[in-house]
């Protein structure tokens, strides 16, 4: 029941901060002046280099805001003026500055995994339905890219901005965030499974695939970084490892006798595990009147209603025709207003072609759609809906991981720290918190398949993450460049996080063959122990002390 309540209270106070950061930002950008220039994102690197260098070297706030003013290229990536927003409008006050970005980042997390969660997940689950994959190839694939959603998004927006600064907070989040998976989420379930009697052992043959071959995977990492830049068909290649790690896991499971299929669902979500009776308890306690509902349900709208009016929902349990109609309507004008924001010139003659292309097009959909389905029940083709829902949850993550990646990038000029430190830790701790929670009650309550499960996913899921997140990210910089090659944004703390990465899974391998396959409490100790001397070590460097 605390569980439930904490859940509901954390929501509330998002929401109510949202609608009130909101409301500012939008009054903040009807009175400046800076809202009607051309993005960041349309401006060489160089230049924004340039001008962050320039724009740091200054000390007070009112020459910051003044310089910035006349400087539009100074700043990161995004659709809100972070730098402009706290040298402008706070510098009167740093410190309400500071809490007001905190509470957007806090927002920003949120719609990260809640979008990943309730409509990215279940669209994949459903396609994996449809599609009728086995449980193997699923869990490699689908299983990964739905928890690793925020990662992947977060590396190719990173990538995508053109920046040094940013395309190093991409590539620092993958490597943390896997950092941060296999040692902190693996020893946390080693720790909370030692004490069980009989011990809790995994699959030996899975787990020593997936750590020798995250441990080839991070070999391959260092040679480019190493080299310091890809080409087209070195990305391509380094991206088609995961193909390899796919058949690699296909011809294990073929070749192994038919195990018990699991008893764990494909992918999980957060308000699905909570207990029926402890839900049930607190409706039957706690009823509020009939005003406070629609007082929440107002305070919730401004986060729920625009995924929801975009990204069509089709399972069962949440069918709704009007949403559903409204959403295949109003997701091509949104991804025409997108396409638009990425051009220089958005009240251009295609500009407005594309918008009213996307109006048509909308309204003959939604006549489909309202024709074609029954208020009562989903569509029985749900190929196309899933299809839709899952490219617009894409759409939605990206866009709040473009923002979140703007901001932490922002924040690193504010406080003086660099991106990718920021990326390695703050962006990989918030994308990862959720399978800290997910894998460990998953490893502490469903029993040893529910152990099994979740180390699994503490080293497939980072697999994907390093391949697929940081591949793609490097396929589509490199073919921006090509015929030359991407520079790949090197730093020396890149290769401390996969020294110590490394330094993790070998202490994995060798506990474990040594407890024989055992989940021990060494193994989880020791585990904590080495991201424990990463953050001091980070700690010293940010100090200068180092």
């Amino acid at each position: 029941m605390a569980l439930a309540f904490f859940y509901k209270s954390h929501r509330m106070f998002i929401n109510i901060s949202f609608i009130i950061l909101l409301c500012f930002f939008l009054c903040f950008f009807s009175l400046s002046s800076s809202a009607t220039q051309r993005p960041a994102f349309l401006l060489s690197s160089s230049r924004r280099t340039d001008s962050e260098y320039a724009c740091r070297a200054l000390n007070d706030s009112k020459s910051k805001c003044l310089y910035l003013k006349n400087n539009h290229q100074c700043g990161a990536d995004g659709y809100i003026d972070y730098l402009g927003l706290f040298y402008c409008v706070f510098g009167f006050s740093p410190v309400l500055g500071y809490i007001s970005l905190a509470i957007w980042l806090l927002i920003l997390f949120y719609l990260l995994g809640n979008t990943a969660s309730h409509y990215f997940c279940p669209s994949l689950e459903s396609l994996s339905r449809v599609l009728k994959l086995s449980p193997t190839i699923a869990g490699v694939t689908l299983l990964s890219l739905g928890n690793g959603a925020p990662d992947v998004f977060a590396a190719i927006v990173s990538f995508d901005s053109g920046g040094a600064s940013t395309a190093a907070v991409g590539l620092s989040s993958v490597l943390g965030g896997a950092f941060f998976v296999s040692t902190v989420v693996v020893g946390v379930i080693s720790i909370c499974c030692s004490s069980r009697r009989p011990p809790v052992s995994v699959d030996r043959t899975t787990s020593i695939r997936d750590i020798c071959f995250f441990l080839v995977v991070l070999f391959v990492l260092i040679l480019l970084l190493s080299v310091g830049k890809v080409h087209i068909f070195g990305s391509m290649l380094f991206v088609s490892l995961y193909i390899l790690y796919v058949v690699v896991v296909s011809i294990t499971h073929c070749c192994r006798k038919k195990l018990p299929e699991l008893g764990a669902p494909l992918l999980v979500s957060i308000e699905a595990e909570q207990p029926k009776e402890e839900a049930q308890g607190i409706k039957q306690s706690i009823k509020p009147p009939p005003l406070m509902d629609w007082i929440v349900f107002f305070i919730e709208l401004p986060l729920f209603l625009p995924r929801r009016l975009t990204i069509p929902v089709v399972t069962k349990e949440k069918w709704s025709k009007p949403f559903a109609v409204a959403s295949v309507v109003l997701s091509p004008i949104l991804l025409a207003v997108l396409w638009n924001t990425q051009k220089e010139n958005p009240d251009s003659e295609d500009s407005i072609t594309v918008l009213l292309s996307s109006v048509l097009l909308g309204m003959i959909l939604g006549i489909t759609a309202s024709e074609s389905t029954e208020s009562s029940q989903p569509p029985k083709l749900l190929l196309p809906w899933l299809a839709a829902g899952f490219t617009m949850s894409v759409v939605w993550t990206y866009i709040v991981a473009g923002e979140l990646v703007s901001l932490l990038v922002s924040v690193g000029h504010i406080v003086g720290i660099s991106p990718s430190i920021l990326g390695v830790t703050v962006l990989a701790w918030g994308n990862s918190v959720g399978d800290l929670i997910a894998n460990v009650a998953m490893a502490v309550n469903g029993g040893d398949d529910g152990a099994q499960i979740a180390i699994a996913g503490c080293y497939a899921g980072p697999i994907f993450n390093t391949l697929v997140g940081l591949g793609i990210s490097l396929v589509l910089s490199s073919w921006s460049a090509y015929p030359s090659s991407f520079v790949i944004p090197v730093a020396n703390s890149q290769f401390v996080v996969i020294g110590f990465l490394v330094g993790g899974l070998l202490w994995a391998l060798a506990i474990l063959s040594r407890t024989g396959m055992k989940l021990s409490w060494a193994l989880g100790v020791g585990l904590l122990a080495i991201y424990s001397c990463f953050l001091c070590l980070r700690l010293l460097q940010s100090l200068e002390l180092l």
